[in-house]
């Protein structure tokens, strides 16, 4: 059996990717002298890329599958199979977003009045087909970093950038035209390694368990008991999946109630149901769920 080659992303997602990846089952053990992590799986071989090149890599079958941004497959124009959307590396709950940003005294109020003018971005070729696809012919040039000084030092008439809230662009003396590109982190995976059976159902395993480990990370398991004339009350205020666990302690007086929540309703949630008569109730984290 051949190892899986797998694509762990070099740079910001790489740590973000390597926890999310021990939480799901497998530890990637990186080195600070090449690109090879060690996996404790002697079936997946590893190797640190860079998420803009990502895409490419897996299209060619260097690689079997791998995570990167959905920007970065359009940027390429991969033929990759995307196998899902991961959202693990963000603290904000706002989407990352590649925006077209000006001067705030620029004259440019929508991207129809782009025509003739200069345009920074790392996101060059999906930038240019996005605006072939609105007839606009302006000049796309790659920028190595500090885009957004670009537009602020007149070297360019506007930057295609990424941005969360927009909070750092506004602070530059900068304005958002208009949103290009909504993108996220995607599972990708070569479309021959797709044909074939075992690596099929080892791709699939793999996006299996990440996503029972995301899906786990903002959930939290209440167990309390409670005297059975209270077990109605109690288990009214529980939201659950489909309905909690309830069964009897060896007191038949007593019974278990069990359930799981969203983490962020538990700080309202444990007192009212001390007030409804639960007692002994635990919180405890959960690393899946399926």
């Amino acid at each position: 059996m051949h190892p899986l080659k797998l694509g762990i992303p070099k740079g910001s997602l790489q740590d973000a990717t390597i926890h999310l990846f021990e939480q799901a089952g497998w530890r990637i053990t990186p080195h600070s002298r090449n690109y090879y992590p060690d996996i404790d799986d002697p079936n997946i071989r590893c190797s640190l890329v860079r998420a803009q090149e990502m895409a490419r890599y897996v299209q060619r079958g260097t690689l079997d599958l791998g995570l990167t941004g959905l920007d970065w497959i359009l940027e390429t124009d991969a033929e990759v199979e995307q196998i899902c959307t991961l959202t693990y590396s963000k603290a904000s709950n706002h989407p990352s977003r590649w925006v077209l940003v000006v001067p705030e005294s620029s004259p440019i109020r929508a991207a129809s009045d782009l025509g003739g003018c200069k345009i920074a971005t790392e996101l060059v070729g999906f930038t240019r087909r996005w605006l072939a696809e609105r007839g606009i012919e302006a000049d796309v040039e790659f920028s190595w970093g500090a885009t957004e000084a670009k537009a602020v030092d007149g070297l360019v008439d506007a930057v295609v950038e990424i941005t969360e809230t927009g909070s750092t662009i506004r602070a530059h003396g900068l304005r958002i035209v208009e949103d290009l590109l909504i993108t996220d982190t995607r599972l990708i995976a070569n479309r021959a390694a797709m044909r074939d059976p075992d690596r099929r159902a080892r791709i699939e395993q793999i996006a299996l368990m990440l996503q029972a480990a995301l899906a786990a990370r903002n959930k939290v398991a209440l167990k309390c008991n409670v005297p059975a004339e209270r077990v109605d009350a109690v288990v009214e205020l529980l939201p659950s999946l489909h309905a909690p666990t309830v069964s009897h302690l060896y007191d038949r007086q007593w019974l278990a109630v069990e359930t799981i929540v969203d983490a962020g309703c538990v700080r309202d949630l444990i007192p009212r149901l001390r007030a409804a008569g639960a007692e002994g109730i635990l919180e405890y984290a959960l690393r899946k769920m399926v």
